[in-house]
């Protein structure tokens, strides 16, 4: 089939999600010289449609194409919510093994997302029409017969290098300038995590990347436009016609932004344009170390330490002894009769009870790297309990674990409030990667476990 024909046949039909997705697939197979799945795998072990899957939240669904090693994929209806696709794709991807492209489509509209791990996400649009660019149709192709070709050239350590990078260099900029070291150290955080919000999607309408273009043009303008925007972060309100949640928790109870040269309102546009949605959180702490005065460093014991390090504690203290713990419990559910179905839940019940009594604290906790690791292993490990529930046949309960787990001591007051954003992040990353919403009102919750005080 080639691109034309595609595009003639399906650019004005009227069919329902259900009557057209599997006959789309075949013609997209037709498309790019690839076998369907009832041609390539008959038994549907490995290339199939309707591959039943549970979701993280327990719900038994099916993913209405699956290629091992290579793709989920989901239908809409013309002109639906891909988003809500991809969200579905991703509740069932650690049952569908992890592929590397969560791929959405209405017919219409293709989006395929890349799901590497330890890679930063990139998203390929490609339009009905868009059918004829041959670098377009390339990316269905690859996505068919070498998903590899898609993959982002950056890890997410890279780009969260190169960011670090960049906003030390703003920090530094801003501390000659006569800012105080930790109110500019603030100010960057708070554009950090602009970035994340918007890139994610909790912060609408690229309403920050907008005010940045609107600032290049008019530099003068760059203080106001940002003090209005954080001033609606902080307690919810609208910025022309687009409404901004309530986010505060501490990061936007101070509004005014500070003053920028054209050069700097640049240097945060073009950042700003870079995927922030997966960015490593452990990036809050190396702007916290690099933003501060050298000479204050030791004294406020701020010093940055990577999350390979980090594991080398949690892996043995915290993770290990759970782990024990649910195999001991998941053999007593074996050993127990199918028909006790109540005895069997009740043990399960009992152990996710003492897995969410678990706490983690860090007396002197920084930026808090290490609490946002503990949180994010903790979060993976109840996941994984519940999956070997449903194995188990058992009932499934939605995860409950959030940031009230983890408990931080800090004397500095910025440190204590950059813990809390990078749990923050963490949480909302968390959340969004396995396909669940984000709290509101506010976005971020008070942590009031993280604490300003002398450990």
């Amino acid at each position: 089939m080639t691109p034309d024909e595609f595009i003639s046949k399906w650019k004005d039909h009227n069919l329902k999600e259900s009557a057209a997705a599997q006959s789309h697939f075949n013609d997209v197979c037709a498309l790019i010289d690839h076998a369907t799945p009832v041609e390539a795998d008959p038994k549907g072990e490995w290339f199939t449609f309707e591959k039943g899957a549970t979701k993280n939240t327990g719900n038994q669904g099916f993913a209405d194409v699956w290629k091992r090693g290579h793709f989920g994929w989901e239908y809409k209806g013309p002109k639906k919510d891909l988003a809500r696709a991809l969200s579905q794709l991703q509740q069932y991807a650690v049952n569908l093994e992890n592929p590397p492209l969560l791929i959405v489509c209405d017919t219409d509209r293709f989006e395929i997302h890349t799901n590497w791990t330890n890679s930063i996400t990139q998203k390929y649009e490609i339009e009905l029409e868009d059918l004829r660019e041959p670098a377009k149709l390339g990316w269905l192709r690859s996505a068919f017969h070498s998903p590899e070709d898609l993959k982002p050239g950056a890890t997410r350590a890279e780009l969260t290098a190169k960011i670090a990078q960049q906003f030390a260099v703003l920090a530094n900029d801003l501390r000659e300038a006569g800012h105080e070291p930790l109110v500019a150290a603030h100010f960057v955080n708070q554009l950090v995590f602009c970035m994340f919000a918007e890139d994610t999607g909790i912060l609408k309408n690229q309403l920050f990347s907008k005010l940045a273009d609107a600032a290049v043009a008019a530099p003068s303008s760059w203080q106001d436009m940002a003090s209005d925007l954080f001033s609606k972060m902080k307690d919810g309100g609208k910025v022309g016609f687009d409404q901004v949640d309530w986010f505060n928790g501490g990061l936007f109870e101070a509004t005014e932004a500070l003053p920028l040269n054209r050069d700097q309102i640049v240097m945060v546009r073009d950042t700003a344009r870079l995927d922030w949605s997966g960015i490593d959180p452990s990036i809050l702490g190396t702007l916290f170390e690099r933003g501060l005065d050298p000479s204050k460093r030791a004294q406020l014991g701020a010093h940055y330490t990577d999350p390979e390090n980090i594991m080398r504690i949690i892996e043995p203290v915290v993770l290990r002894p759970l782990r024990r713990e649910w195999s001991q419990v998941r053999e007593k559910i074996d050993s127990i009769s199918q028909k006790n179905k109540k005895r069997r839940n009740e043990l399960l019940r009992e152990f996710l009870a003492r897995l969410r009594s678990v706490r983690v604290l860090d007396p002197a906790c920084g930026s808090g790297n290490f609490l946002y690791l503990a949180l994010r292993e903790l979060k993976n490990f109840e996941l994984a309990v519940l999956n070997d529930a449903t194995t188990l046949g058992l009932e499934r309960p939605f995860p409950e674990i959030g940031p009230e787990v983890v408990k931080g001591i800090e004397l500095n007051p910025y440190a204590a409030e950059l813990a809390r954003v990078t749990v923050w992040i963490g949480e909302i990353q968390w959340q969004l990667e396995h396909g669940f919403d984000v709290s509101r009102n506010p976005i971020l919750k008070p942590l009031d476990t993280i604490s300003n005080r002398d450990a």
